[in-house]
């Protein structure tokens, strides 16, 4: 095992003499991660105890639409039920497009193979989806279907790997409270199942034995330390560490110029930090989900975006996260819509962008627009031939977004990093973001060290790990929820079938 890294994280287990709490399974976070862990180890006959730093469960996922991304296996029942078929391998196809260098092989055909069970055990906890689909370009249906796109399935270069399929499945009810309907059920269901849950409760340090396994937690309850001993395991599912100012500033500098957290306000990287103190290996740290919210409404898509140099960068049909990636990677962060009067409508999640430049012709667009000149004329031009055709040679947006700008007025909107703020988040400035960066564990959530060897008794989901998710580039709403509840049950399940000290 490698060098304790910080001992006032870490306590010997045989120098306590007297355990306030002793449980199978401890659980350690009330969210997505946390409850699956904690349900699938009392399911399993565990003694489970569940820590919640907050006064109530929830966590991230509660906060979230809950979108889960699903499929394989020949489709989940939903996507079967709409027939939609969508084979494992074509999921695992996309999945490594998806991800690139940052997918974890393992994680990833473990994930392909096992997601439509997951939607049927998410859908036995009594939570709802309607066999119904929203096919057309948006975030998060308003409406009650449940089945819908939420990635770069329809777009290049993904159409061209593997058959685009819809795999976000979110509960239905009209509006956007799928996280509250899930977690809502799914503590119903850990409540009747008899395990305990302590709120208002942080973990401040891991109980490590002679023999370097995890025996529990010394935790923070009504301002004094208490001990929990966990004969089984102790489970990490507390969140990310957006909120968390050292730790971003260290891990993430630069996105902090531009981007805003955004999460749970307990998402403070508390688990992580527990992990690294008995030799956890980090992995992904510096890699964030990053959101440019653009669509809905889904027209604003024939539209195409520009940089400074007033030059096109990206297909714009791809999802929010991937134009959020391309368009922070532009020089000094700015970038631009330009769009004819037909397809404009102020985005629906960002508030109304400056118009920078109007004109009846794209020559007068560009007479005030900040580019250098002739570059728009140019850009304009290029695109216009091809798109008649129904081609993009240079980004290859799918025929279905393609039509000329040759309908005026037209207006040049900034979007840039500067400039974008949030309807959620009303007077901050900059894309926002969460982490996905985390302990490194394997599929059965087993935390390794620097060494990838095992820690005894030490797992990990959701955020405090870099789960399947792990780059904006190729993020698919429902990818974190998926993951976070998906590998949170492998890990409670690998916690309760530990052999007992």
């Amino acid at each position: 095992m490698n060098p304790i890294l910080s001992t006032h994280k870490v306590r010997a287990f045989e120098s306590i003499s007297h355990f306030d709490i002793s449980t199978d399974v401890l659980v350690c976070g009330y969210g997505g991660a946390g409850a699956a862990a904690a349900l699938e180890a009392v399911t399993l006959g565990a003694k489970v105890t569940i820590l919640e730093r907050a006064s109530a469960g929830g966590g991230s996922t509660a906060l979230s639409s809950c979108e889960m991304y699903l499929g394989g296996s020949g489709g989940t029942a939903l996507q079967k039920e709409l027939g939609l078929e969508d084979s494992t391998e074509n999921m695992l196809a996309y999945l490594r497009e998806a991800l690139g260098p940052y997918g974890d092989e393992d994680k990833m055909r473990c994930y392909a193979q096992g997601a439509a069970g997951h939607f049927d055990w998410v859908e036995s906890l009594g939570v709802p989806y309607k066999r119904a689909a929203f096919l057309e370009r948006t975030v998060v249906p308003l409406s009650d279907e449940s089945l819908l796109f939420t990635g770069n399935e329809k777009a290049h270069p993904f159409n061209t790997i593997a058959k685009p399929v819809p795999r976000g499945h979110v509960p239905s009810k009209v509006g956007d409270e799928g996280g509250k309907i899930f977690m809502d059920a799914i503590m119903q269901r850990i409540a009747g199942a008899g395990a305990e849950v302590i709120n208002d409760c942080r973990a401040i340090a891991l109980l490590v034995d002679k023999n370097n396994r995890v025996c529990g937690v010394i935790a923070k309850r009504d301002n004094r330390e208490i001990a929990i001993r966990a004969t089984r395991g102790v489970v990490l599912a507390t969140g990310g560490f957006v909120m968390n100012d050292t730790m971003t500033r260290q891990y993430m500098p630069d996105l902090l110029e531009y981007c805003i957290p955004y999460g749970n306000t307990f998402d403070m990287g508390d688990g992580i930090q527990l992990g690294q103190a008995v030799g956890g290996q980090t992995i992904n740290m510096e890699q964030a989900f990053m959101s440019f919210p653009l669509y809905p409404p889904a027209k604003l898509t024939y539209g195409i975006l520009l940089n400074k140099h007033g030059q096109r960068y990206i297909n714009e049909d791809a999802y929010l996260a991937r134009l959020a990636h391309y368009s922070c990677q532009q020089a000094e962060q700015k970038f631009y819509l330009l769009v004819q009067e037909e397809d404009f409508e102020a985005s629906h999640y960002l508030q109304r962008a400056a118009i920078v430049a109007t004109g009846d012709s794209i020559a007068e667009v560009a007479s005030e627009a900040p580019f250098p000149a002739g570059t728009l004329e140019q850009t304009v031009s290029y695109f216009n031939q091809h798109a008649s055709n129904k081609q993009d040679p240079l980004f290859h947006k799918t025929a279905e977004w393609l039509k000329p700008l040759n309908k005026p007025p037209f207006a040049l909107l900034e979007y840039s990093a500067s400039e974008m703020t949030a309807v959620i988040m009303p007077g901050t400035k900059g894309p926002l973001i969460f982490t996905l960066g985390g302990l490194k564990t394997l599929t059965t959530g087993e935390v390794v060290n620097l060494d990838n060897e095992i820690i005894s008794g030490l797992y990990a989901a959701g955020r405090a790990t870099a789960g399947l998710p792990r780059t904006a580039k190729g993020y698919a709403s429902g990818m974190s929820v998926g993951d976070a509840t998906f590998f949170g049950r492998l890990a409670g399940r690998s916690a309760a079938k530990h052999l007992a000290i």
